[in-house]
């Protein structure tokens, strides 16, 4: 019994010298730490050749229909093509952190162009993974799920 007690106040005082090193971090929000974040290049490589990816010089279809600057390399070691995009428009600072909570963000609709057009070159279709799951009645679990599918495209590590 005495053991359990030790062992549960030892975790007690190593959680809370984790939370007072955590707030001692004064963590800031991404916002403040990288203001032109909104203009910096988002990238994927394809493993196609750049005249596959991009024929006679014209962008994939998710690509040319999204307002953005488009720069194409070839991959380093013939691993394929890297594609970067950014907005021609760009926000900086909170009203960029606003705007992609209210999904107006246009960080976001490259980001979904970037996927579709990885996904449409390398499989052959664009690849969802929110397909229409019938339940006999909503639950607060499955509402958050449906949000997060939904808005699954627009964030993350491309």
């Amino acid at each position: 019994m005495k053991r359990l007690v030790a062992g549960a106040a030892a975790l007690a005082v190593a959680g809370l010298g984790m939370a007072r090193w955590a707030a001692s971090r004064g963590r800031m929000p991404a916002a403040a730490k990288d203001p032109l974040e909104s203009s910096r290049w988002l990238g994927i490589t394809i493993n196609r050749p750049p005249d596959e990816v991009a024929p006679g010089g014209h962008l994939p279809e998710p690509l040319s229909r999204v307002d953005a600057e488009v720069r194409m390399n070839r991959a380093p070691g013939d691993r394929g093509t890297e594609i970067y995009a950014r907005p021609r428009e760009q926000r900086a600072g909170a009203d960029g952190v606003l705007a992609r909570l209210r999904g107006e963000d246009p960080r976001t609709g490259i980001r979904t162009a970037l996927r579709e057009t990885k996904s449409l070159l390398e499989t052959g279709d664009v690849l969802r993974s929110d397909e229409e799951f019938e339940t006999t009645r909503p639950t607060l679990p499955g509402k958050v799920l449906d949000m997060a599918l939904g808005r699954a495209a627009e964030g993350g590590r491309l």
